[in-house]
């Protein structure tokens, strides 16, 4: 299924956002802040740009129809390959959110983006599969739903931040 998401960083400039989201100890707190244990946290400069690879396990926010699939939490591998800005500062990603374990997966593209007026917007598009025949498809807008509020939650707190 089609993932979109969208968020402000209200009006931090695009690279005091890519500064803060880059930074391990902004996505170790974040993800302590959500209740992630077993939490590595690595973030690798290359090229102008950055990969950020995050694996944690986290409880499954999930129906209880699901939650018979994964348990009560889930381990989730999170990989966001930074590009070096552009032209405009406009800085890109490719991502990738996998759940160990499980045949589910959000691939696609992140952009922080400068906001007319100021201020930086962030945007993640791609696309959720969940492989399990029969359910996979129920089980895709759970999955959405979870990563659209892990996204939520990581705005909110970077803009309380910035």
């Amino acid at each position: 299924m089609k993932f979109n998401d969208s968020h402000s960083y209200g009006d931090a400039d695009v690279e005091a956002v890519y500064s803060l989201i880059t930074s391990e100890d902004f996505r170790v707190e974040a993800a302590e802040d959500v209740g992630a244990t077993d939490l590595d946290v690595n973030v690798q400069e290359s090229g102008g740009g950055h990969t950020v690879t995050i694996v944690r396990t986290q409880p499954a926010d999930m129906p209880d129809f699901v939650k018979k699939l994964t348990g009560d939490t889930v381990k989730v591998k999170q990989t966001e390959k930074w590009g070096p800005a552009e032209s405009d500062g406009t800085r890109k990603a490719d991502v990738k959110v996998s759940i160990i374990g499980q045949p589910a997966e959000m691939v696609g593209k992140a952009v922080l983006t400068s906001a007319g007026g100021g201020g930086t917007k962030f945007t993640v598009d791609g696309d959720v599969k969940v492989s399990i025949p029969f359910i996979g498809k129920k089980v895709e807008p759970e999955v959405a739903k979870a990563i659209k509020a892990s996204l939520k939650h990581e705005v909110e707190l970077g803009t309380s931040r910035l």
